[in-house]
């Protein structure tokens, strides 16, 4: 029984339970964002009613629960024929047909994210990062590449983060952290003995740590200071290659910058305007640099 019938058909429900599904069944797409504490208090209920529902319902918990209303509300908001995660095109398919199915599965993948993003914990991840002397990432594969591309845009901020995999010395690496810095981990399987191990150092040694995963039943979250789990239709090895992870986790990391960079716009703008005047015009222009040799 799909899970939107479960909360409908009231099976075995208590009334302050009745009252809890039929707020969720009325306000569906407000859900995937909102914490237990607001649901509780909406619903005038508590903690304790909310997980029992969703104990009821066959989740282990609320955040259980929240993954699985994600995918109802992404459900209802995209139609039947979505494009296969894993194969999202055949070799008959021409060069246009191709393009499109990337198309739709670049938006979907965006969409999907999007509905399961929690507020409170993108809001988490930004702070710490903001806030930290100095910034590790660990990633492999194409996660990497999204690890770069983060690590380049957070250049624009004067902050410089560093791959803690980039000479394969990662312990090392970890082995120097301190509470005053933050480890991002990037792993949409999240099933890394060795960010595991790391992970472990850093909570018992406080230290600020924030994974990005697909798998919501990785042993990383348990051990992260902030998870953030979004689920796709995507297998972890069967496929022709990593497209909606790696749309997720570019997405992720855009929204996780933006929220930084927005928390001190006007200076970052107006940083921004005196760098490329520096650049464009400035002494590292290099126009004034050809005019420098010819002299």
């Amino acid at each position: 029984m799909l899970l939107i019938d479960k909360l409908s058909n009231h099976e075995n429900f208590t009334n302050t339970e009745q009252r809890i599904a039929d707020y969720i069944l009325k306000n569906i797409t407000d859900i995937p964002p909102m914490n237990i504490d607001k649901l509780s208090k909406v619903t005038y209920t508590s903690h304790s009613a909310v997980v029992r529902l969703t104990k009821k319902l066959g989740f282990e918990g609320f955040k259980d629960f929240k993954v699985a209303i994600s995918e109802a509300v992404y459900s209802q908001t995209t139609n039947m024929n979505s494009v296969d995660a894993n194969f999202p095109f055949d070799s008959n398919d021409s060069v246009s047909t191709i393009s499109k199915k990337v198309a739709e599965l670049s938006v979907e993948s965006i969409q999907r994210t999007f509905a399961q993003l929690d507020e409170r914990l993108i809001e988490e991840a930004a702070n710490t990062i903001a806030k930290s002397e100095r910034i590790f990432l660990f990633a492999q594969g194409d996660s990497q590449i999204r690890a770069r591309s983060f690590q380049n845009k957070l250049v624009k901020l004067n902050r410089f983060a560093i791959l803690g995999e980039e000479y394969s010395d990662e312990d090392w690496t970890a082995a120097n952290l301190t509470k005053k810095d933050c480890a991002i981990f990037i792993s949409y399987g999240g099933r890394i003995s060795q960010y595991e191990r790391m992970l472990t150092h850093f909570s018992e040694n406080k230290i600020p740590s924030v994974v990005l995963t697909g798998n919501q039943k990785s042993p990383l979250i348990r051990l992260a200071q902030t998870a953030i789990v979004t689920t796709q239709n995507e297998y972890d090895f069967l496929k022709i290659s990593t497209f909606s992870s790696q749309i997720t986790f570019e997405y992720l990391l855009d929204t996780i910058f933006s929220v930084i960079y927005a928390k001190e716009y006007q200076q970052n703008i107006i940083n921004l305007k005196n760098k490329f005047n520096l650049i464009q015009r400035g002494t590292l222009s290099e126009g004034l640099a050809k005019e420098h040799d010819s002299k």
